[in-house]
């Protein structure tokens, strides 16, 4: 709704607003003036109407993602996809094979008979790979159906009740969510904006409203109810909302005053609207985290090479299963072997023909092999080690007061090289303090002022001190009196329970209640007064207590524009006088105050009068603080009984003669005249202490600091210069000082806006920038110009409403746990338990040291499966038998992988990591040397798990370890590559035995068929020791992992005794499956006696060996790179 011209509301007088707003689009006859407009209201059939045209004022609730759909979405992972395949191919073959196996014995038995126990046992494999994919997808599920909170922050922002005036009488408390455009609204201080209006009229002098959440100023903005000054043309709907000072807003709250206001816009027509449809934008514009990117493109990479692969593998051992022969037309050919299948393809003219037999059982038989590779190739238990490792930073994180809400966040944070943060309660306290206070100088040789600095940056009133102050005399007592009593707001201490939930654990804070400006004086007030107080009274403001219960007050003159101040007539209970013991104390702007002001109070209280030279330096001071960015108020009394007149006796009587002086609001800068000059104070939003340390550690790190604001330009500059984002010799700063709306202006392009944002110099120190003036959707178009090359990796921190967007949108989103909005929280990654932001540069240490760590894991994890892939390879490429099977290799990579991995995870962070450059977003996980180096300890692992289970059958002593004790069999080499014909062997010829495995004796045969030897049971001896030198090679690995080129001299096990305690508990894990009669059976291995042992060793031991030499390498490749780039 806007005025019939089209102009919008704010540049409409408040009168014609009214009068559109409340009145229907009806006859003439119906329509109301603005007077009886704002006399009655909306009537009942009018609210109806327009909330059939408007809806509720509430923010719109998006459909939530059905849970199959979120289920589905879990399943859309390259690696994912090939363990759903060899999951299924696992199940058809299981079934297929335990079927033909049972109907062997029992022709007539049905699919029902392969739930017996003995045949499930078949299924382990399939069903293991199954029961990881279901956890993956609970995880998934479980985390995506905790997003969008954020969006339910925003619509609890205008759950409250208003007054409204309906059908001509005040509904006291109406649900804000029932209003409509055209409601009259009245609001006091202290009342939550329930909708966007237009201010009508004023209930008080004046009305200022805390509008900080939504637009980050850090003082409440005093709000009119004049028409703004008409603009044309484009600029007429891009005016920001700071301009906007007759408007309301919803979200935002009255500081003080009161006023009557027209509603214009509710739900998503209002800005916070604007704000939830920014969210769900850039919700939907998140990017995968570097993390998810780096794993995506390892697991696109890792299915290709597994399916070239398995391929091959099945490909060269194609002569077992499939061969074709030239015959002659006539050739009857040899009889089809069993299992075999046969066919003839007749070449026309040629009189020969192609015999083709086809081996169905050996051609499923190397499938499976494939299917083998697949699983042995993947990394199954790598998502839940990555999960157990971020968790992991999470506690030390929680421990350090960053509560991380999403997981890949901690990583997220190692390489982040651009921070955009907020300046209002993100770099400040959000609090308003006084830090500089200039009085009547002591000194006589000094100047005729005293200017203190002032200690502390919050609400806290005994979290500083007046810097310097060791005694009071009357100029500082008569200051701290006029602070406190020229004053209608005060402070208050709040208790709230910790972020991370721990009972009884509260954080104490203080806020204001009333005008910040006027608590920071409070606690000013009682700042001062601790030099003459004794500690320990207990109370929260014993010095402002103290001169409260000294006097009385009589009157107040409120604030208004024209005079710029506000005063308070109030009598000394302790004066000695009967009469005239009043005293009028004013506060306000410097110049307006010392305009009417004739005299001024030395330090021990005299007057004298202010001579052109005294008001010279008395100004000089003012326009030095004001440079400094610092509000300043001036602080003068009147308690002259002559100068006061009537008012001196004034005792809130209404017979009084200074009454009437007093209700004429026109004479108040009349009363407040011949006034006495005492003080200034100057007041800030001011730098949290450890925010000038903790940027400098950023720049030290290599990441750019980028404030973005919607305070003034002036202020927000001089921040930057206390906290070192701008050098104190930076007096021209038009390059990296910026208002949001010169930025975007048409004069500047997208490609000369990128080049500000990405220029490139020669620290982190100088790449600095500030936008003030800022609104929500300047903040998120920042970032998306950060993002456009794709090589930054940006932080946003914020605590209000209007950082939520850029929260969302930002690879990682940091709010403020104590001053933050819930909306600003829910639309986070990490949240700032302590608002402190320092916390950030120990979470982004803590980040890089995780990713060190998962590097190292990653690395241990890799080299152990491509050493399972060289094993399956080789094993396929010569034609032995199956040594590794697929249940074991699932134990392997799950299981005995899995402390190991986690344990890599506590290794301690170097002590150079925030002395690094972030590392690019674009780099790879492996590097090509590193990608080099564990292929070849791959190979090795393959050579050792597939050398230990040939010297097994093929020898009974190997380097003078005696194998013969178990009393298996010996067989030639060439035999064992050639297992496949052993259906041709003849038994009395090839004879073999039972062997032993602890005290048991495993009979591998009833009938003595040649091809037992080479069945589960007769190779079960060579397979674990196979299985046995991979998990020892793996716990020797984890202990190369320690380092990526450092020798494990250097960096010794014990370093982290994690890992130690971890390998052995592998090793036990490992021991159970050898020595436990029921998981005998399901893995297919057999316990093992103390030569086997030592085989075992000397088959893994030469691991470390290769990795010592080839971190050697490293190292010299590492120095020679360095070397290059240098030169």
């Amino acid at each position: 709704m806007v005025a019939t011209s089209h102009e919008p509301v704010w540049e409409c007088d408040a009168q014609v607003v009214a009068e559109i707003f409340v009145n229907d689009d009806g006859a003439a006859s119906t329509r109301l003036s603005a007077a009886e407009a704002l006399s009655t209201g909306l009537r009942s059939d009018q609210v109806e109407r327009r909330r059939a045209k408007y809806g509720l004022n509430e923010l719109e609730k998006p459909p939530s993602t059905p849970i199959w759909k979120l289920v589905l979405e879990q399943f859309d992972d390259t690696l994912v996809k090939v363990l759903v395949l060899a999951a299924l191919v696992s199940f058809v073959l299981a079934i297929s094979e335990e079927l033909e196996s049972i109907r062997g014995s029992h022709p007539d038995a049905s699919v029902w008979s392969l739930l017996s126990l003995d045949s499930l046992k078949a299924f382990v494999e399939p069903g293991v790979i199954v029961l990881i994919l279901f956890l993956n997808a609970v995880v998934g599920v479980w985390q995506e159906s905790n997003a969008e909170k954020a969006l339910e922050a925003l619509q609890e922002l205008n759950d409250a009740s208003c007054q409204c005036l309906r059908d001509g009488s005040w509904i006291g408390d109406l649900p804000a969510r029932e209003l409509v455009p055209g409601d009259v609204v009245k609001l006091s201080a202290g009342d939550k904006v329930p909708a966007d209006g237009r201010m009508i009229e004023l209930s008080t002098q004046t009305i200022r409203i805390d509008q900080a959440s939504l637009t980050g100023e850090s003082v409440p903005v005093e709000k009119v109810t004049e028409a703004l000054p008409r603009q044309r043309g484009k600029q007429a709907s891009e005016r920001d909302i700071q301009s906007k000072v007759n408007m309301l807003f919803a979200g935002t709250s009255v500081s003080n005053g009161g006023c009557v206001m027209v509603v214009t816009g509710t739900g998503v027509k209002t800005e916070i609207g604007k704000t939830h449809e920014l969210i769900v934008d850039a919700q939907e514009e998140q990017e995968d985290t570097p993390l998810k990117r780096k794993l995506d493109d390892f697991g696109d990479a890792l299915s290709k090479i597994i399916g070239i692969i398995c391929l091959v593998v099945w490909a060269i051992n194609y002569k077992h299963f499939l061969s074709v022969t030239l015959v002659g037309q006539d050739s009857a050919g040899a009889p089809a072997s069993s299992g075999k299948t046969s066919f003839n393809l007749s070449l026309l003219g040629t009189g020969t023909r192609l015999l083709v037999e086809f081996d169905i059982y050996k051609c499923t038989y190397y499938f499976k092999i494939a299917v083998a590779l697949a699983v042995a190739a993947i990394p199954e238990g790598l998502p839940a080690v990555i999960t157990t490792c971020l968790a992991l930073g999470t506690r030390k994180m929680a421990k350090q007061k960053a509560i991380v809400r999403k997981l890949p966040s901690v990583e997220t944070l190692g390489c982040t090289s651009v921070i955009c943060s907020d300046k209002t309660g993100t770099l400040t306290s959000n609090q308003m303090s006084c830090v500089e206070v200039v009085v009547a100088s002591s000194s006589a040789s000094g100047g005729l002022l005293q200017r203190h600095q002032v200690s502390g940056h919050t609400y806290d009133p005994r979290g500083g001190q007046v810097i310097g102050l060791n005694r009071l005399n009357e100029s500082w007592e008569c200051l701290m009196r006029i602070c406190s009593l020229c004053n209608e707001a005060s402070v208050e201490e709040v208790e709230d329970q910790t972020d991370d939930g721990s009972e009884g654990d509260f954080n104490v804070s203080y806020k204001a209640v009333g005008s910040p400006t006027e608590a920071a004086l409070k606690v000013l007030a009682e700042k001062i007064g601790s030099v003459a107080m004794s500690p320990g009274t207990g109370k929260l403001l014993p010095c402002n207590d103290s001169i409260h219960d000294g006097y009385e007050k009589q009157a107040v003159l409120e604030f208004n524009r024209d005079r710029k101040s506000m005063s308070v007539l109030v009598a000394n209970k302790n004066s000695t006088k009967r009469k005239h013991k009043n005293e009028l104390m004013v506060k306000g702007a410097p110049e307006s105050v010392l305009a009417r002001c004739t005299h001024f109070m030395q330090q021990d209280g005299t007057r004298v009068l202010l001579t052109k030279k005294t008001r010279e330096e008395i100004a000089g001071v003012i326009q030095d603080m004001s440079k400094k960015a610092l509000r300043c108020l001036a602080m003068a009394l009147k308690d002259d009984p002559k100068a006061l007149g009537d008012l001196s006796s004034y005792d809130s009587s209404p017979d009084h003669p200074a009454h009437g002086l007093l209700k004429d609001i026109g004479r108040y800068g009349e009363l407040e005249s011949k006034l006495c000059f005492v003080g200034i104070a100057g007041l800030q939003d001011p730098p949290r202490p450890e925010v000038k340390h903790s940027i400098k550690c950023c720049q030290d790190a290599g990441i750019r600091v980028i404030v973005i604001t919607g305070d003034n330009q002036l202020t927000a500059e001089s921040i930057c210069r206390d906290i070192g984002i701008f050098g104190d010799d930076d007096e021209f700063l038009e390059d990296r000082s910026f208002t949001c709306s010169d930025f975007f202006s048409p004069k500047l392009s997208n490609e000369k806006r990128h080049k500000i944002l990405t220029r490139s110099h020669a620290s982190a120190k100088q790449s600095g920038l500030l936008f003030s003036r800022a609104e929500p959707k300047h903040k998120q178009d920042i970032i998306r110009l950060l993002k456009l090359d794709g090589n930054d990796v940006i932080a946003m921190t914020g605590d209000g409403v209007n950082d939520a967007p850029a929260l969302a949108l930002a690879d990682i989103g940091i709010a403020m746990g104590i001053a933050g909005t819930e909306v600003a929280k829910e639309a986070s990654d990490m949240v700032l338990a302590d608002d402190n932001f320092s916390t950030i540069v120990s979470a982004v240490r803590e980040g890089r040291a995780i990713y060190n760590n998962m590097k190292a894991f990653i690395r241990y994890m890799i080299s152990s499966n491509v050493g399972e892939v060289a094993s399956i390879f080789i094993t396929a490429a010569l034609g032995l038998p199956e040594g590794l099977i697929p249940v074991q290799l699932l134990w392997v990579n799950l299981v005995t992988d899995g402390p190991p991995a986690t344990a890599l995870g506590f290794n301690p962070p170097d002590p150079d990591v925030m002395t690094k450059k972030p590392r690019s977003n674009q780099d790879g996980l492996i590097t090509p040397w590193v990608f080099f180096r564990y292929m070849v300890i791959g190979m090795y692992v393959g050579f050792a798990t597939v050398g230990v289970f040939v010297v097994w059958y093929t020898r009974t002593s190997f380097l003078g370890i005696d194998l013969s004790q178990d009393g298996h069999t010996p067989i030639t080499l060439h035999q064992l590559m050639n297992w496949q014909s052993c259906s041709a062997w003849d038994p009395k010829v090839f004879k073999f035995s039972d062997y032993t495995a602890g005290d048991q004796v495993y009979r591998i045969s009833q009938d003595e068929n040649p091809c037992d030897y080479f069945s589960s049971t007769g190779k079960a001896k060579a397979s674990t020791l196979s299985l046995t030198v991979l998990v020892a090679i793996e716990m020797f690995n984890a202990f190369n992992a320690l380092s990526e080129d450092m020798s494990i001299l250097t960096v010794p096990p014990h370093v982290n005794p994690y890992l130690v305690l971890a390998a052995f508990l592998s090793f036990a894990l490992h021991a159970l499956i050898l020595y436990n009669d029921t998981c005998n059976q399901v893995f297919s291995v057999v316990p093992l006696n103390w030569n086997e042992w030592l085989l075992v060793l000397v088959f893994s031991g030469p691991v470390i060996l290769i990795d010592e030499v080839l971190k050697f390498w490293g190292r010299k490749l590492n120095k020679r790179t360095s070397k290059d780039k240098v030169d």
